[in-house]
């Protein structure tokens, strides 16, 4: 497989990851037997969940685990339930985590798992149930020195104690083999905070880079899960303005800027962001992406920004919450238009990035403080965003070609090193 071949014809979540890395590889004259490595997966796992409800009925889910590339270490990825997850969007982030810690300087490969269901139908038990048999079905391929898994969509520190328990029930306790895990059993402190606050890190580098002050500044949050919720509070405690955020059921906006952390418990008891007590206006999805703003946080799932709306966007730079937000073609119009984008691989590593301090901290048996934690975090994601930087300077291309040029170097060093090629 050549590189001119890394680009479909469709348009999917993989092909927007082969396009970028083909650009790069064009751009650091990755030879062509390195390519040949590096554009399919090392391993793909497909496995049947089968999952007995409440009711006596039997589904059967179909789950996947892609290991893409671990020239550079153990794959590391998340898993992610959604009714939408399939091979090829699985296949796409698993090389995507590859791109992403090699960024980041992370010892790690990339992977990413995932099972076709919506666990919004499912009850507790039945969804400890499920990621039991997915745990366990997956065990021969993980491991802390092999595959860690970790939260995704639809997943988080809880549904990781139960994968981590089922786990060490094959293989003895094993607390490294799973990051996001609750504090209780292995997890760090920081680390459920670390992708949103993290964004927010690489920010404000940028800010010191571009001359602002982001007292002020005006940021919309599309997706108030984890990452954007985490992203909205951090934003709000630099002295920006949230003035609008959305969730699947709604948007609401307040120019004067929202209470962040009013939102917070809203949602954290369960409800929408749309039953906030407070002043506010009730405002569409679609609208809200096209705001005005200074800064657009696109933090739900894929494709938010795609040819049909970049043209309307208002946001001086959009920062990648969520995992390839933004189309290619979406990508051409904006950089045409001269809206900076922070591609995703750099803007929300630090989910990956503090994995690895959880990872670690589990290896080593030593628990850090959350200070150390977030700055470290700090550190690596500033770091990484003024190498991106410089690149872009010097070579005069885009953040997100500079990304992927920086990471495909890495990873190409490693493989040649390592003789695969």
């Amino acid at each position: 497989m050549t590189i001119d071949t890394w680009r479909d014809s469709a348009p999917t979540a993989g092909t927007a990851v082969r396009g970028y890395v083909a650009d790069a590889a064009r751009a650091v004259d990755l030879p062509g037997d390195v390519a040949e490595v590096l554009a399919t997966s090392y391993r793909e796992v497909s496995v049947q969940v089968p999952l007995r409800r409440d009711d006596g009925s039997l589904v059967v889910a179909q789950g996947y685990r892609v290991q893409h590339n671990g020239a550079r270490g153990p794959y590391k990825g998340g898993l992610r339930y959604h009714a939408d997850a399939d091979l090829d969007e699985v296949r796409a982030l698993a090389a995507l985590m590859t791109w992403k810690t090699a960024l980041l300087d992370l010892p790690f490969g990339g992977a990413k798992g995932g099972i076709r269901i919506d666990p919004a139908t499912l009850s507790q038990r039945e969804l400890q149930s499920l990621t039991r048999t997915f745990a366990l079905s997956l065990s021969h391929v993980l491991g802390a020195y092999r595959d860690i898994p970790a939260p995704d969509v639809n997943t988080n520190a809880q549904v990781m104690a139960w994968f981590m328990d089922a786990y060490s029930s094959r293989h003895g306790y094993t607390p490294a083999a799973v990051t996001g895990k609750p504090i209780e059993m292995g997890g760090a402190p920081g680390r459920e905070a670390a992708t949103g606050r993290g964004l927010v890190y690489v920010v404000e580098a940028a800010a010191r880079r571009w001359g602002w002050d982001l007292t002020g500044k005006r940021v919309v949050v599309q997706g108030f899960g984890n990452v954007g919720s985490w992203a909205a509070r951090e934003f709000a405690a630099l002295g920006a303005r949230v003035v609008a955020v959305s969730d699947v059921r709604g948007g609401v906006v307040n120019d004067r800027g929202l209470d962040v952390d009013g939102l917070v418990r809203t949602v954290s008891g369960g409800g929408s962001v749309t039953e906030i007590d407070v002043a506010h206006t009730p405002i569409g999805l679609d609208e809200l992406m096209t705001m005005e703003c200074d800064i657009l946080v696109p933090a739900a799932l894929g494709n938010a920004i795609t040819e049909d709306n970049a043209a309307a966007v208002a946001a001086a730079v959009v920062v990648e919450g969520a995992n390839h937000p933004v189309t290619p073609a979406a990508d051409r119009i904006l950089a045409d238009r001269g809206v900076r984008v922070v591609p995703d691989i750099l803007a929300n590593g630090g989910g990956v990035t503090g994995s690895y301090f959880e990872w670690t901290q589990n290896i080593q048996q030593f628990r850090w403080r959350e200070e150390r934690f977030n700055a470290e975090l700090g550190d690596r994601l500033q770091s990484a965003f003024t190498q991106v930087a410089d690149r872009a300077e010097d070579t005069g291309s885009s953040y997100r070609l500079a990304a992927y040029s920086i990471a495909l170097d890495r990873v190409a060093r490693a493989v040649r090193l390592r003789g695969y090629v």
